[in-house]
């Protein structure tokens, strides 16, 4: 069993374009016995961007967002002091606030971050799967 914490776009994806996932992304996340969790911060994220008028999408997922982490058998990973503190504590040049935490709470809690970003995948201590 792998607990698979969701990068943004992979939640989006995994929701409206499954095709744009690699097909080991979505085998690990549709596999039954690994755990999918979704972090508050993809929430927010999505929120924030919907606002801001650069999630037109958004529209649909922003208020359905419980029922779309339900809908991919997925458990939402609540954020703990830990994890902020971690998060503002990485050595890491990448100041997006979105990334830095999901990036700490995948390595507080021993996750694997199913993401595409290329700056994730090249943080050394944080464990990514593409």
């Amino acid at each position: 069993m792998t607990r698979l914490l969701l990068d943004t776009h992979v939640f989006l994806w995994s929701i409206a374009e499954p095709r744009r996932l690699s097909s080991k992304a979505r085998n690990a996340i549709t596999k039954l016995e690994n755990q999918v969790f979704v972090s508050p911060v993809t929430a927010y994220e999505l929120s924030y961007k919907h606002r801001q008028g650069k999630l037109p999408s958004g529209a649909a997922i922003v208020p359905s967002f419980q029922r779309q982490i339900a809908h991919l058998y997925a458990s939402e990973l609540g954020i703990s002091a830990q994890h902020a503190l971690a998060a503002g504590q990485l050595e890491w040049d990448h100041k997006d606030p979105f990334d830095r935490t999901l990036a700490a709470q995948a390595m507080v809690e021993g996750f694997t971050l199913v993401t595409a970003d290329e700056h994730l995948q090249a943080f050394p201590p944080v464990t990514t799967l593409w």
